[in-house]
């Protein structure tokens, strides 16, 4: 049987399911599954090739191993790859180099629809300012959210890094439907 791009993605969070958003930093919450269950929960969903390695480090990354969806992520060469190897460094955290793979990603197919989605969020929490540095004329900057993320974690700011947490949610989600369309 052959499933939809919805279903794939729709059984794909299903698989990675946890409680709490994952941080902004290295930090590793409770509710996380060990990462061979998750490699499990991803063979089950019966992917090949690229995809099934994007998707295994998409669901190591969410689920905060960030050492091995690095190793998984650094050998993609494709603009997905570089795609999550930015987020994961930007978790660890390592800034500058997150910029330099988000830099190799360049102008990513889901940037329209992340700078949409992200801004409505955005909008309707309250705040206007943030969107306009992170989806300028509407479009996405992911080097202006690593900013918004460095600055966040070094000030401190909780409900900066709330509302950060919840756009790189809608971030980690606009990929994982790109990356199973």
């Amino acid at each position: 049987m052959a499933y939809t791009s919805k279903e794939k993605f729709d059984s794909f969070l299903l698989a990675i399911e946890t409680e709490g958003l994952p941080g902004l930093g290295p930090e590793v919450r409770s509710s996380v599954q060990p990462s061979a269950a998750l490699a499990r929960a991803v063979d089950a969903l019966g992917l090949g090739g690229a995809a099934a390695d994007l998707v295994k480090a998409a669901a190591l990354l969410w689920h905060d191993h960030l050492d091995e969806s690095h190793t998984v992520s650094q050998n993609i060469g494709s603009i997905d790859g570089s795609f999550l190897h930015g987020m994961m460094h930007r978790r660890e955290p390592d800034y500058p180099n997150a910029k330099y793979w988000f830099r190799r990603v360049g102008d990513h197919p889901c940037f329209p629809a992340l700078a949409s989605d992200a801004t409505e969020y955005l909008d309707a929490a309250g705040d206007e300012a943030l969107a306009k540095r992170l989806a300028p004329g509407g479009h996405w900057d992911p080097l202006a959210f690593v900013d918004a993320v460095e600055a966040a974690v070094r000030y401190g700011n909780p409900s900066e890094i709330g509302l950060l947490q919840h756009v790189q949610r809608i971030e980690f989600e606009t990929l994982a439907q790109t990356i199973l369309a």
